[in-house]
């Protein structure tokens, strides 16, 4: 059993205040992996202090020492790469291959992206030729707090502690409780880069209390959530109060639209993308929409690649997919399977129990619902599990329509050999990010979304600039520059 209770506050590792044993449950087993504390108020008031006090200095180091302490976390990522796949894999139940292939690699990705970025910010500049004593500074905003989910772990920890430092912000950061292992061993790679004490902090806690508390605390500039659409509503109301920036990157429930000029794996593209990480990402295109000419083939096709689809233990290697993160998760995306039967969905591909050569863990089937219509739960909700619902569609407006019928706006995708419907479409689609046919955004593209699934912009300098303030400033005498 891994014992994790001490916090990372003001450059050392320090027992809670008020101990609270939680146990960090792998979810391929359903056994205890390992025992965490979770903070209390005072905890968090604690790690806010220390990073308070060390605004000051912090704020004001040259761009080129912040970028080598940056610099250094990725030298010790590179050392402990193993490490950090292997506290992902038994936290969160990713497959040890997804792991160490996509989950850990999360970090190097995005930590290079945003130095590259970073290399070309301007922080004063002028404000245009017509004003030659006007200049626009960047200024880091101040104290942030960094709350985390357990999906992506590293990925989320990445995207916003990275560009926190590199703007000259002081962080706390809570990360799931669900999955704490690998934000854990992230703080080690901070102390070991030798961050200046109280920079970053780290507290384990619950939503309920350090999440609520950081959400609210005065000397707190900046919150930012990634996570439920319900837990962004909530933050925002406690961060009122104090006026503090918030930036959420919530939920979502991308379309994907197959038109019948689609390249031949399209719709085992999409199936596949909708399976990884069983599921668990805010991004994946749960909503298949196929143009009717192809549709009854297309769920023949995502039937059978769904059922290909092997199942099995987050430490097995091997291409497959683990089980979800929890039982309250599992319970919950078996009562959107009985939902898409009860309301009349025909059911193609997995369903409802545990795949049948597994009888402990959290395993969902890999599960395709066809004959899906515009309203059906399983087409609104963000299910968060292995579940892709397929609908038809004749028209191209009709399409955009269902499309966009939803509460939330992360990703859609297209399909299509047609450039110009793919522009067309990338426009009408009211989402933050567009992937047409299985084409990845590149390095430094900003990640988020419109409507409910938040307006954060994570990535590249758009990522950077989320933490940093405007500051207009006239009469600069240039001559003294």
């Amino acid at each position: 059993m891994i014992e994790k209770r001490d916090f990372y506050i003001d450059g050392a590792w320090v027992a809670p205040l008020s101990p609270r044993d939680c146990a960090v449950i792998d979810p391929s087993t359903e056994e205890p992996c390992a025992v965490i504390s979770l903070g209390s108020e005072a905890d968090c008031d604690h790690a806010v202090a220390a990073a308070k006090s060390a605004f000051d200095t912090w704020s004001v180091t040259p761009p080129e020492t912040r970028r080598a302490y940056v610099a250094a976390i990725l030298a010790q990522y590179e050392a402990r790469a193993e490490e950090m796949a292997q506290a992902i894999s038994v936290e969160m139940g990713a497959p040890i291959k997804l792991a160490r292939e996509s989950q850990a690699p999360c970090l190097p990705w995005h930590l290079k992206n945003f130095l590259t970025a970073f290399d070309s910010i301007e922080w004063v500049r002028p404000l245009g030729p017509h004003a030659p004593n006007d200049r626009i500074a960047l200024e880091p905003i101040g104290v942030v707090g960094l709350i985390t989910p357990w999906n992506w772990p590293m990925n989320q920890v990445t995207l916003k502690v990275i560009p926190a430092l590199l703007a000259g912000c002081t962080c706390v950061l809570k990360p799931s409780e669900e999955s704490p292992l690998s934000s854990m061993l992230f703080a080690e790679f901070c102390h070991d880069a030798g961050l200046p004490p109280g920079v970053f902090n780290l507290v384990n806690g619950d939503g309920a209390g350090v999440g609520t508390r950081l959400s609210a605390h005065p000397d707190v500039e900046m919150i930012s959530f990634t996570g439920s659409t319900r837990a962004g509503r909530a933050i925002s109301a406690a961060a009122a109060q104090t006026l503090k920036r918030v930036t959420l990157e919530l939920g979502g429930k991308g379309a994907n639209l197959i038109f019948a000029d689609a390249d031949d794996k399209a719709v085992e593209r999409g199936v596949r993308h909708m399976m990884q990480n069983s599921g668990q990402s805010c991004n994946a295109p749960s909503r298949m929409l196929v143009e009717r000419p192809i549709y009854d083939r297309a769920v023949e096709i995502a039937a059978e690649v769904a059922q290909s689809i092997p199942v099995g233990p987050a430490s097995e290697e091997g291409k497959h997919i683990g089980p979800v993160v929890n039982k309250r998760q599992w319970e919950q995306i078996q009562g959107y399977i009985q939902k898409g039967i009860d309301e009349g969905a025909r059911l193609v591909a997995g369903g409802l129990g545990l795949p049948e050569h597994l009888n402990r863990g959290f395993y969902v089937k890999p599960t395709v619902f066809a004959d899906v219509t515009p309203g059906m739960t399983i087409e609104r909700e963000e299910i968060f599990g292995p579940v892709l619902s397929i609908l038809p569609f004749d028209t191209e407006e009709e399409a955009v329509r269902i499309a966009n019928d939803t509460p939330y706006g992360l990703t859609n995708y297209v399909q299509s050999q047609d450039g110009a419907r793919r522009n067309r479409l990338a426009r009408k689609l009211r989402s933050g990010m567009v992937e047409m046919n299985g084409k990845s955004r590149a390095a430094g593209s900003p990640f988020g979304g419109v409507k409910a699934s938040g307006r954060a912009r994570e990535g590249g300098h758009w990522g950077i600039e989320e933490f940093l303030e405007v500051k207009a400033i006239s009469g600069w005498d240039s001559d003294a520059e």
